[in-house]
């Protein structure tokens, strides 16, 4: 399937797992998710899976640098 491959080197969403609420929460990053080529969805990478399943997974948009 080729139209869910990253059709770019720089990643629509960051992908973390979140563990607890507020300032409290721990933020690890696991992968991140790409547009598809066709743009009616999106091709997730995980890097890494959370030991502990007591958080949930989130995606936000990259920080410009």
């Amino acid at each position: 399937m080729s139209d869910q491959q990253p059709s770019s080197n720089s990643p629509a969403y960051i992908a973390y797992h979140v563990n607890g609420q507020g300032r409290n929460a721990n933020w690890v990053k696991i992968g991140a998710a790409w547009q598809s080529k066709d743009g009616s969805g999106y091709s997730l990478q995980i890097d890494a899976v959370p030991l502990n399943w007591d958080g949930r997974i989130v995606l936000r948009q990259p920080k410009s640098n």
